[in-house]
């Protein structure tokens, strides 16, 4: 028997899988995939992820990837500019990009090296029960037991699916998303934004940038058809001036894409079960919060647990206050990525910033809201205190 069998091995679960087996529980780690492995993701970690990478001793083997520090950053709408970078968190100023096949092969070994049990090429069956309790699950044929399932097995969860586990907030898929690797693309961390439109770089390993760009969910079908011709000119008539860059640089890997951006959050927790990351939770991609989040929930829920797993009056507390506090600490990223995730220009909201961002000091302020530093009220004080 093991004390937690966490399902799925990426960002959410392998950072779930560590942090449980360095509390001193005997983890069982599944993944139907096998590592190292690509997934569709933006992969950029936020200045608060990297903090949290580097209390767990794991930064060092991000930087050893040879992924560039992002320490500058550059926002765009109409006339509006604004360079700078977020403010220090814990001690760290920069962001980092890795390659998701990397990213996830130092997380997954870290597990490994913590104490958990690996089994890759793994798919659960079912889940175990005891009356309305989940005691475990069935993987390959085989019967595993648990005082508590984790499910971080994505958007598409089978936990989530197996547990009924009721969708609490749910909101329309507003955009679609396609990306690609660039050589010769010289790029800050830069986002565009453009009615009905953005696009952006992210520098990431090998010395190739990724360059995406946003559509309205309405457009997917049209899109689609021709991918690789409305991938470029929405760069275009978003930013010329990448459109430039692009240009004159050299793709290097196929195009991806997807119009499944889904925005909701589940129930968190149940007898016997909790999800995290993109199982629980799960918001557009454009403002690419989804690794910093599944980090911070992985280690909210740890947290929570303690060292009461076996007092089932103490996990059922901690596991109901892990999902208020789920909710309540994403709550405001997700309202903003909703707005962001429309693609439309608020004139007013341009105008604001404009008066925020005037100053160096208020361009590391807005820059710290994008990387979940401070929160959009402690942006908007600024306008208030002047």
């Amino acid at each position: 028997m093991y004390d937690v069998i966490v399902v799925g091995a990426r960002c959410a679960g392998a950072i779930t899988a560590l942090l449980f087996a360095r509390n001193g529980y005997r983890v069982l780690l599944l993944d139907r995939a096998r590592f190292p492995r690509d997934t569709l993701s933006t992969h950029y970690l936020h200045q608060p992820a990297i903090a949290k990478l580097r209390d767990w001793g794991l930064l060092d083997a991000i930087t050893a990837t040879g992924c560039p520090p992002l320490d500058q950053a550059v926002y765009q709408v109409g006339s509006l500019r604004v360079e700078g970078c977020a403010e220090p968190t814990g001690g760290i100023e920069t962001a980092y990009a890795p390659r998701r096949y990397l990213l996830d092969e130092i997380l997954v070994r870290a597990a490994v090296e913590a104490g958990a049990e690996l089994r890759e090429g793994t798919s659960v069956e079912a889940l175990l029960t005891d009356g309305d309790r989940v005691t475990g699950v069935r993987c390959g044929g085989h019967d595993e037991s648990a005082q508590l399932v984790v499910g971080a097995d994505g958007m598409r969860s089978t936990v989530a699916d197996l547990v009924k586990a009721p969708l609490t907030v749910e909101d329309p898929t507003l955009s679609c998303v396609y990306y690609a690797y660039w050589l010769d693309v010289p790029a800050k961390f830069e986002v565009y934004e453009a009615e009905g439109s953005a696009a952006g770089t992210i520098p990431t390993n090998d010395g190739a940038t990724l360059v995406a760009t946003y559509f309205p969910q309405s457009d997917f079908d049209r899109v689609r058809a021709d991918a690789e011709s409305a991938y470029l000119e929405n760069i275009r008539r978003t930013s010329p001036e990448l459109f430039e860059r692009v240009s004159a640089g050299r793709r290097v890997e196929r195009l991806r894409g997807t119009g499944d951006q889904r925005n909701y959050f589940r129930q968190a927790a149940g007898p016997g079960w909790v999800l995290v990351g993109d199982a629980g939770h799960h918001k557009d991609s454009i403002t690419a919060r989804g690794i910093s989040d599944a980090f911070t929930q992985a280690e909210l829920l740890v947290t929570a647990i303690g060292e009461d797993l076996y007092d089932d009056g103490e996990t059922r507390r901690a596991l109901e206050w892990f999902g208020k506090q789920r909710d309540r600490l994403l709550a405001e990223i997700y309202q903003t990525t909703l707005v962001t995730a429309r693609l439309s220009v608020d004139h007013e909201r341009v105008e604001l910033l404009r008066t925020l961002t005037a100053t160096p000091a208020g361009a590391r302020r807005y820059f710290s809201t994008v990387a979940g530093i401070c929160s959009v009220n402690e942006l908007y004080a600024l306008e208030r205190a002047s």
